[in-house]
């Protein structure tokens, strides 16, 4: 992979980074590819406890390569929904990730870039940076990032910004929700470990179970939503690590997923 790089640590912590920084890290055809290969190499890394997002460069990601577009005014529209569908192919394998999703942006996001940011669990940005759904300042829709931006937004703040193509900073991403918090970029790194700390003293078969049933609850409370929960639960307590789990509570040690810990 030459646009996107993977780096791991062996404490169980992966980066995936946009390594196009001298191009505002833009999102070409053969970067949206190596995206997704990307994901779904991470998605099948049992020794990836959490997965950062970061990008090289001034920019966290500009949004879609303007070379690429300018190809597709000559495309016959079976063209154009092949080339649309790139974007959404690769930020669906990053929202199926089974690990956390942590975005580290430091700097700018416009476009393509937000549902970049959209599709993370959490994402901390830098103060200073600015945001922006510009596609319809060219005439365009913010179409393939919108169901990842609806679903992080939500439909009020949505309407807020991704309809005129408004510029607004990072303070501002973070009362619409795309940000969790903005921070001096002296302590961004201090920010994203913060939010990775955490998932490492937690048992890493029940942090992607978690995850995949926040996937599938509605947030509407009914009986097949309660249902399966229920059942979630009463698998989880099947498996071996729920076991070494509460084994080690009660016997006040480490489990074995925490430095120290050993199988009980």
């Amino acid at each position: 992979m030459d646009l996107v790089r993977i780096e791991t640590e062996p404490r169980g912590v992966a980066r995936l980074v946009l390594a196009r920084g001298d191009k505002h890290n833009a999102l070409s055809p053969e970067m949206l590819t190596e995206l997704e290969a990307a994901a779904r190499d991470l998605a099948k890394d049992e020794a990836a406890r959490v997965v950062v997002l970061q990008a090289e460069g001034a920019s966290f990601c500009a949004g879609g390569d303007l070379a690429w577009m300018r190809t597709q005014f000559g495309m016959d529209p079976a063209g154009r929904r092949r080339e649309s569908r790139r974007i959404a192919t690769a930020l669906g394998a990053l929202a199926a990730l089974p690990q956390p999703l942590v975005g580290r942006v430091q700097g700018n996001a416009f476009g393509g870039g937000l549902g970049l940011i959209s599709v993370c669990d959490v994402a901390v940005g830098v103060a200073g940076a600015r945001f922006g759904f510009t596609e319809t300042r060219l005439g365009l829709l913010p179409a393939n990032i919108g169901p990842y931006v609806l679903a992080r937004m939500g439909a009020a703040r949505a309407r807020e910004v991704f309809m005129n193509a408004r510029l607004f900073d990072a303070e501002e991403a973070v009362r619409l929700g795309l940000l969790a918090r903005a921070v001096p970029p002296d302590r961004l790194d201090a920010a994203v470990e913060a939010e990775i700390t955490p998932y490492l003293a937690c048992a890493p078969g029940a942090v992607r179970a978690a995850k995949a049933l926040l996937a599938d609850l509605t947030g509407r409370v009914t009986e097949a939503q309660v249902d399966l929960a229920v059942e979630a639960l009463a698998d989880r307590w099947e498996t071996e690590e729920a076991q070494q789990g509460v084994a080690a509570f009660f016997d006040r040690r480490p489990p074995p997923w925490q430095e120290g810990g050993e199988p009980g």
